[in-house]
């Protein structure tokens, strides 16, 4: 089994994070970078970490006792702007991406995981670019993707990611959100023995019969319903504000289905910001991400955790 591993924007800590744990030897399958070799070498240079590294044209190629690169040849360490929005490394984050994902589509890397790109950086020459899962679920050709955020405390899935808190509640459709609730029972599955699903309604106290808003009735409970015809054990609209309390504190659950990005972002983060991955759901392939971003206030210091990258490469592993 080899992973694919994108370098993610040169300018944040994203090939510091590659780099530390390799160092340390937290890196357990075989893995192959898809980066820019002088990058990874000046950051192994700044960092002293002393890593061998191999230039290699195709996964193949691994080689034992090297870190492997397939070197885009786009970026040198002239180019670099440490912690600081750059056009070119965004550029570069998103190519390594693309070639990471149409290796891992004919069959060359068994996964892929992905550090983080800056979507400002890269909308500077891609306007379009809202965020790796939408990028490589084009590249696939997935109509229904989503992300899910796990951690050893709880698992969320979303029924809208990166869009506007408005757009979000104009996409809590049933259709939608039995798609979403089908691919968390799918990839939950694979996580957790048995596991038992939950639905966060939308509105404060999930619509309270109707008097905070109606999408509870008309669109979320129609989509549980559907659910449990299906014999997925879940249940709900539960109340946001304490859904979370039975998953978690009560272990009634061990995911939770949320009505939009932030709802299943921010328990997850309180709880294990280190430690959470970004799993996407609805692509043909496995692909696994940390779930923070380039950091680039602390970019080249050597201080950034390695904790939700080796956790998305074990995650990665297991999907496979």
């Amino acid at each position: 089994m080899i992973i694919g591993v994108t370098a993610g924007d040169s300018c944040g800590i994203g090939p510091e994070v590659l780099l530390k744990a390799y160092m340390l030897h937290e890196i357990k399958p075989p893995v192959v970078v898809f980066g820019d070799l002088d990058i990874l070498d000046y950051y192994n240079d700044l960092l002293g970490y002393g890593i061998a590294f191999r230039k290699i044209a195709d996964p193949s190629a691994y080689e034992e006792g090297y870190l492997n690169v397939l070197d885009a040849g786009i970026l040198r360490r002239r180019d670099l702007t440490i912690g600081k929005v750059n056009a070119a490394s965004g550029r570069a984050a998103r190519d390594y991406v693309i070639a990471a994902t149409k290796c891992t589509l004919a069959g060359k890397t068994d996964a892929m995981v992905t550090l983080p790109m800056n979507k400002e950086a890269t909308q500077l020459s891609d306007p379009r670019f809202v965020g790796h899962t939408e990028l490589i679920g084009e590249l696939c050709g997935a109509r229904e993707v989503t992300i899910m955020l796990a951690s050893e405390h709880l698992i969320v899935t979303h029924v809208s990611t990166h869009v506007s808190l408005a757009k979000a509640i104009e996409m809590v459709r049933r259709e939608r959100i039995c798609t979403i609730i089908r691919l968390t029972w799918e990839a939950v599955r694979k996580l957790r023995e048995n596991p038992r699903l939950a639905v966060a309604g939308l509105n404060p106290h999930a619509g309270e019969s109707g008097l905070f808003g109606d999408q509870e009735i008309t669109e979320i409970r129609p989509a549980v319903e559907w659910a449990q015809n299906q014999g997925i054990p879940i249940e709900g609209p539960f109340p946001p504000d304490t859904v979370f309390y039975m998953a978690v504190r009560r272990k009634r659950f061990d995911a939770v289905v949320c009505m939009y990005h932030d709802q299943g972002h921010i328990p997850l983060k309180v709880l294990d910001f280190e430690g959470g991955v970004n799993i996407a759901l609805g692509l043909p392939i496995v692909r696994t991400s940390v779930d923070h971003g380039t950091a680039f206030d602390i970019a080249g210091r050597g201080m950034a955790s390695t904790a939700s990258f080796v956790r998305a490469l074990d995650l990665a592993v297991r999907l496979a």
